[in-house]
């Protein structure tokens, strides 16, 4: 076959135009089936024909979770972490709309854990002197810039983090000779890494109740006296006793 040949994707069986051919590790996937993929997904070319298939009817799947999940709570800007506080459950996304997006839905359960990561940058401002060359000012001036990147580490077949910037464009300190510490007490800076702490606590504490929920469902039960009838007993999973059948406090 000529190098020029054409491809097939080897999942929907389409033609693969040029420059539109996605490796996997068996065979080709067309661009408009990687855009069907999960955005969090990262290892397409180690993965398989067989693995992309499965991925694709688990994200046909996850539409009927996106048209279920109703936001309580919204944490963030441009990408934003939506909660269902009451299905337990939530996504990432900067979609408009939840059903354009198909994002992801996660349980709490899936979270392992949350980190910021800020990263700096510096500039060196130069100065041209009297036949046009660019020279450092005495003492070098620096502009510093910033952009928080939240790290949401999940338990999913998929993906394992979910890695995303919470600023829409880098914070700029103004022109300094000094250290970063200028820049880091902007207001801007200062916004972000509340909404970067805020995220952070939130998902936080959604995985600690998880865990504190099971580890209570896990406890041995132990003897209760009813307060109607007087019998020592445990209660049952309605709460009721199991002599009077009348209403206990767990």
């Amino acid at each position: 076959m000529g190098l020029f040949s054409k491809k097939f994707c080897d999942v929907c069986g389409g033609k693969i135009g040029m420059m539109g051919n996605r490796k996997l590790e068996d065979g080709n996937l067309c661009k408009d089936c990687a855009k069907l993929l999960s955005p969090f997904f990262s290892d397409r070319r180690r993965s398989t024909v067989a693995d992309i298939k499965e991925q694709l009817a688990y994200r046909e799947a996850n539409k009927a979770a996106v048209a279920a999940f109703n936001t309580t709570r919204t944490l963030g800007k441009g990408t934003k972490v939506l909660l269902d506080e009451d299905a337990k459950k939530f996504v990432v996304t900067s979609a408009r709309k939840l059903e354009d997006g198909n994002p992801d839905v996660l349980d709490y359960s899936q979270v392992t854990g949350c980190n910021i990561d800020v990263e700096e940058d510096r500039t060196e401002q130069k100065q041209k002197d009297e036949e046009g060359k660019e020279i450092s000012y005495k003492p070098p001036r620096y502009v510093y810039t910033y952009d928080f990147n939240v790290i949401i580490h999940v338990n999913h077949p998929w993906f394992d983090e979910i890695r995303f910037r919470l600023n829409n464009q880098s914070i700029r300190s103004a022109e300094t000779t000094g250290s970063a510490e200028g820049g880091r007490k902007s207001a801007d800076y200062r916004e972000c890494e509340a909404l970067a702490e805020e995220i952070k606590g939130a998902l936080t504490q959604v995985r600690q109740t998880v865990r504190d929920n099971i580890a209570a469902a896990n406890a041995p039960k132990t003897a209760q006296t009813c307060p109607l009838c007087g019998a020592s007993t445990i209660p049952d999973a309605q709460g009721r006793c199991e002599f009077c059948d009348g209403a206990m406090t767990l």
